[in-house]
């Protein structure tokens, strides 16, 4: 399923190299190193595939990014790649997945907003990606999180192995946070390391919970647009502290148990 790329190296010695490591950045490793982890824990990967990339604090043409090769439950802070939008690795042992580089380098070259970008084939997300028509029905509180917040996008042309159709998956998501690829899985956009991962876990657990009510075979009782908008825009009111601190939960849980994921 995963795709070598064979990008080109810039390691010591490069102008660029020495600025790559600030508080910042090293904080940014650690958080997105605690996203993996507890990805893996609760089963949002798919054996080395997927990927979640930020775009490199005080670096805007640069991106963290997953080595090709590690599962989500191996990626430390220290493992994590930086890339340029050219496919060049400018830090980091490895590679990006081709498919990690070609979607995630014009995600954030052509969405600015989108800090960062995280990619899973999860599978009850995934499983809405498949179905015919809206992949939600907007019955379930936790789906309204989404529900002026998501796209849909039609056109599953295959692997994202060139940069052609990492620019229309980026041009697809237009504005928005979420983006249902049809035939393929979810991709979560967001402004902070903290508010993709709390937006990917919820869409899991809203897909999940549809998916369970659709299988009584009962039909779901869907709630208007007017109560539905109003639903989206309260959860969004206080939504970055919220995800901040359920990221700072997942740390927590992590450190205690897995403490190396921040090495």
């Amino acid at each position: 399923m995963a795709h070598a790329f064979t990008p080109g190296a810039i390691r010591e010695g490069s102008p660029i190299y020495d600025t790559l490591d600030s508080a910042a950045i090293r904080q940014a490793r650690i958080d997105l190193a605690a996203c993996f982890r507890m990805a893996a824990r609760l089963g949002l990967g798919e054996g080395i595939c997927n990927h979640f990339s930020f775009v490199l604090p005080g670096h805007p043409d640069l991106f963290l990014v997953n080595p090709f090769g590690l599962a989500f439950a191996e990626v430390t802070a220290r493992s994590l790649l930086i890339c340029d939008f050219h496919g060049n690795v400018i830090a980091g042992d490895g590679r990006p997945e081709a498919t990690a580089f070609y979607i995630h380098a014009q995600l954030h070259r052509l969405n600015p907003r989108a800090t960062a970008a995280f990619h899973t084939h999860m599978p009850n997300a995934t499983a809405l990606c498949l179905l015919e028509g809206a992949p939600f029905v907007w019955a379930g509180q936790t789906a309204l999180k989404f529900y002026d917040r998501l796209v849909v996008d039609e056109d599953y042309n295959g692997l994202a192995l060139d940069n052609a159709e990492g620019e229309r998956i980026a041009r697809a998501a237009g504005d928005a946070d979420v983006v249902m690829l049809k035939n393929h899985g979810p991709l979560v956009l967001g402004p902070t390391i903290a508010e993709a991962w709390d937006d990917l876990y919820y869409l899991e657990r809203a897909a999940e919970v549809q998916l369970k009510a659709m299988s009584s075979g009962r039909p779901l009782k869907t709630v208007p647009h007017d109560v539905a908008h109003a639903a989206c825009q309260q959860m969004l009111d206080g939504n970055a502290e919220s995800a901040r601190l359920h990221l700072e939960s997942v740390k927590r849980q992590l450190l205690a148990s897995e403490p190396a994921f921040a090495e």
